[in-house]
């Protein structure tokens, strides 16, 4: 699956160009079971990339399960394989408060595991030019209600019911990177029970 092309937004909008390979600088490396698959590409452009990686894959299942074996055979520093990225927060935490100046930060999968990391990896004290992304997968969004300040995860359609307070929300393009998630407003506010037909995201 490729690089998802996204169209042009607001500035806020976060944008991924793809994994860029750095040599064998020192590098943490998180993917999804989609995602693991630009990794193992990025490999494949600069072997050296694994030679200092620690990688952290975040899914479950047999494909997640055959995606840890090919990316071990890839002979990175280390690769850790959790069920999903709620299990894998912990580690990356860890890993990124060890992190040294220099270090490269590749992340490869849903917008959701992208703003997330991201997010830890800025408030850890990364730079963001430290910081290679690419989306791979189904186009679904991690989303804040401005209102009560709830997020709904894998968000596929617009408008969409906040699953904490049951409002019905815009999905906006506007994105927080300190909580790596993306807006949503009510959609009735001025114009209570009047909502437009819900319509799924795309790119």
């Amino acid at each position: 699956m490729p690089n998802t092309q996204f169209s042009p937004s607001i500035d806020s909008r976060p944008v991924y160009p793809g994994l860029t390979p750095h040599g064998a600088s020192p590098a943490i490396m998180v993917a999804d079971a989609e995602g693991a698959a630009a990794l193992r590409e990025l490999a494949a452009r600069d072997a050296s990339v694994m030679d200092r990686a620690q990688v952290v894959l975040a899914a479950g299942g047999a494909a997640g399960l055959a995606e840890a074996r090919a990316l071990q055979a890839l002979q990175p520093k280390g690769v850790s394989h959790e069920p999903d990225l709620a299990a894998a927060l912990p580690l990356l935490r860890r890993l990124l408060a060890e992190a040294r100046m220099g270090t490269r930060l590749y992340l490869a999968g849903s917008e959701g595991l992208i703003g997330q990391v991201s997010a830890l990896a800025l408030d850890a004290g990364l730079p963001a030019d430290a910081i290679e992304s690419e989306h791979r997968g189904p186009i679904a969004r991690r989303m804040q209600c401005v209102h009560c300040k709830g997020i709904t995860e894998g968000v596929t359609t617009d408008p969409f019911t906040c699953s904490h307070c049951g409002l019905t929300l815009f999905v906006r393009d506007h994105f927080s990177r300190r909580l790596g998630v993306f807006q949503g407003v009510c959609v009735d506010a001025e114009t209570p029970g009047i909502i437009p037909e819900p319509q799924e995201i795309r790119p």
